[in-house]
């Protein structure tokens, strides 16, 4: 195969291509040291041919690309969709629609959670891909022969692959479960790393609103660092340690220097000033302005709940063959053992027919759960 390396042939390719009802897609990129991922190679493919494209080849325009993504006629197969996604997003402010993620449809059908794209592979094809190139430096150049052949691979195996869960979601009728799915994946607030949103992504269990105020003051002085740096947000300051500044809001920079989660000397380094001057500034927030935080969920009966909630979780995970992290997170069985009112997607939609009422159910007494047989079973009680 050859590798694309002009505007020409890629604006011919993916020419053809449009003319089908869908692609698979697949990207190779670098972000070990960089907020913004680096695109090297892309690889598309119909049910008629395939192409691997040099993203770094001097001169070359990816609008052809950008427009097929963009063309909602064709469906955009991938696997494992967020990242690929993101890179589109950042580099031509676009989510590709309609999606399908096979990773997302293995999981509804029952092939645990989140299986890896060679495993997959294996599992529906019998083919075992080659997995030498995996954590190869895609920004080198030129790229060998057996690199593009490894890249090929990813969207020529992803056909067969979502041939076979596209016929097996119609023939459980499951095909609207992945619909709803792909309504997140292709959201572009799904994608929008705005600094002032940054703490909704850290699993800091702040407490208080001066907390909350805290951590979303550093939280998105810390995004707008690694993007202006384009480093990782750890190269800044890792997650447990924005964690540990909320709880425990250092107000000079003698304070910073106490938090063991910090490195020794982080107190004297450029970014100590600007830490603790953004904890001022959060602890200054009036807290009405502030989002509510949740209430400490459960009561003294909380935790039993949520184990009994798991079991439940795991007997329907088994019995209706999907993935149980799909269906609901630790985090939902807690929410839902606080509230019968819980935001969480574990109450709509299918997860709620197929697991949110009997969830609700056995918290209020109307189901029980009985082993029979060595197997828990569910029984309906008046």
């Amino acid at each position: 195969m050859d590798l694309i390396t002009t505007t020409a042939e890629l604006a011919a390719v993916c020419d053809r291509l449009s003319r089908h009802p869908f692609i698979t897609v697949d990207t190779e990129f670098l972000r070990e040291t960089t907020y913004y991922p680096l695109l090297c190679v892309l690889q598309i493919a119909s049910p008629e041919e395939s192409a691997v494209i040099d993203a770094l080849a001097d001169g070359i325009d990816l609008a052809p690309f950008f427009n097929l993504m963009a063309n909602e006629s064709v469906l955009k197969v991938f696997h494992a969709a967020r990242q690929d996604i993101e890179i589109i997003w950042h580099l031509a402010g676009i989510v590709p629609l309609p999606v399908f993620d096979t990773q997302v449809a293995a999981m509804v059908l029952g092939y645990g959670d989140s299986i890896a794209y060679d495993q997959l592979v294996e599992r529906i094809t019998g083919h075992r891909p080659d997995k030498t190139h995996r954590f190869t430096d895609w920004s080198h150049r030129p790229l060998s022969e057996e690199q593009i052949y490894y890249a090929e691979g990813d969207v020529t195996h992803l056909r067969d692959v979502f041939a076979a869960l596209d016929a097996d979601l119609k023939q459980r009728g499951r095909s609207d479960w992945v619909s709803e799915e792909m309504e997140i994946l292709t959201s572009p607030k799904t994608y929008d790393f705005d600094p002032e949103r940054a703490w909704e992504r850290l699993k800091s269990r702040v407490r208080k609103p001066k907390e909350l105020a805290v951590l979303m003051e550093v939280a998105a002085w810390r995004e707008r660092e690694a993007q202006s740096r384009d480093v990782p947000r750890s190269r800044v300051l890792k997650d447990d340690a924005v964690g540990d500044i909320a709880t425990h809001p250092p107000t000079s920079l003698e304070r910073l220097a106490s938090l063991r989660s910090l490195p020794k000397g982080f107190d004297r380094s450029k970014w100590g000033a600007d830490i603790v001057a953004a904890v001022q500034r959060g602890l200054a927030r009036d807290p009405h302005t502030l989002p509510k935080l949740d209430k400490p969920r459960g009561h003294a009966n909380g935790s039993a709940v949520v184990e009994l909630l798991k079991v439940l979780l795991r007997m329907t995970s088994e019995r209706h063959a999907v993935a149980s992290k799909i269906i609901a997170t630790v985090d939902d069985l807690e929410r839902i053992a606080a509230s019968d009112q819980a935001d969480t997607g574990a109450l709509r939609g299918w997860r709620r027919e197929l697991f949110g009422e009997a969830a609700l159910a056995l918290k209020h007494g109307r189901l029980s759960l009985a082993i029979e047989k060595g197997r828990v079973v569910r029984v309906d009680r008046d």
